[in-house]
């Protein structure tokens, strides 16, 4: 497989001169292989491409596997120091979908708070890409408050096929069954320098400046939702921080960290 490394690298030099971009062919993550790097004290700058990941993790610790060509999986890790971390996530996944999706031809939508969904079918959506944002220490800088610099690692993968697993709450699709002539290397060469001039200025703004455009894909507004301790609710949209906000019978609840569940249709979530 080709990758644009290169050009990548060149794209976004103006953004962060100091950002190296590398290519394996196999690793068990590159989240992983990039946090065992900043705890051993190497925090420059990376934008770190995997083939192939044998022990992909996605959120609260669920397994996400990739063959080469089957999906797009990489990370960048990079140091910040944002005033507020609320929100990154989403901001990743608005950069993500407006990237893959600009103009909203394929319906590409944002689940909060980290996943990417599509229609699937006339009442159900299906789940395209996923993020997986971490953050480390480093013997640099061992305190933990939210003003402290950190390193960042911060994963993203996208389906290129359909998975042959299928134990998701909902179904999963790959961006060839949308667009007949993408390729992994492809879809990077459009994520990757909107991603980093996204973080870059969510480092200095904060997810404020995107609230009104995260609404726009929001998948989950209107729609009943579930939460992890079991309330039931109504999702109305995001805050200027990105806390989901969810209308329960005890009033209105703001959700920063909490699982959600949710199966919306098409027609509720619109």
């Amino acid at each position: 497989m080709i990758w644009p490394a290169e050009d990548i690298w060149q794209s976004c030099a103006p953004l962060l001169p100091a950002l190296t971009v590398e290519v394996l062919r196999e690793v068990d993550s590159t989240n992983s292989d990039l946090m065992r790097r900043a705890r051993a004290g190497h925090t420059d700058p990376v934008l770190l491409i995997a083939e192939s990941q044998t022990a992909g993790r996605g959120r609260l610790g669920r397994q996400w596997h990739a063959q080469a060509g089957d999906a797009l999986t990489f990370s960048l890790g990079l140091m910040l120091r944002p005033a507020d971390w609320s929100g990154l996530s989403l901001a990743v996944g608005l950069s993500v979908v407006e990237s893959l999706d600009p103009h909203g031809t394929l319906g590409l939508g944002l689940k909060w708070p980290n996943d990417v969904w599509v229609p699937h079918q006339p009442t159900q959506w299906a789940k395209l890409a996923g993020i997986l944002i971490e953050t480390s220490a480093t013997p640099a800088t061992p305190t933990t408050t939210q003003q402290e610099e950190r390193y960042c690692v911060i994963g993203v993968g996208v389906n290129m096929a359909k998975p042959e697993a299928q134990d998701l709450a909902i179904p999963a699709v790959g961006l060839r069954e949308l667009v007949d002539t993408s390729s992994a290397p492809q879809a990077l060469a459009l994520i990757a320098k909107p991603l980093l001039a996204t973080v870059l200025a969510f480092e200095a703004k904060g997810f404020a400046p995107l609230q009104a455009a995260f609404g726009q894909r929001d998948v989950l507004r209107d729609a009943p939702v579930t939460l992890s301790d079991g309330r039931q609710g109504i999702a109305r949209g995001v805050d200027n921080t990105g806390v989901l906000r969810v209308e329960t019978a005890q009033g209105m609840q703001l959700i920063n960290s909490a699982e959600v569940r949710v199966r919306p249709s098409l027609k509720e979530s619109q």
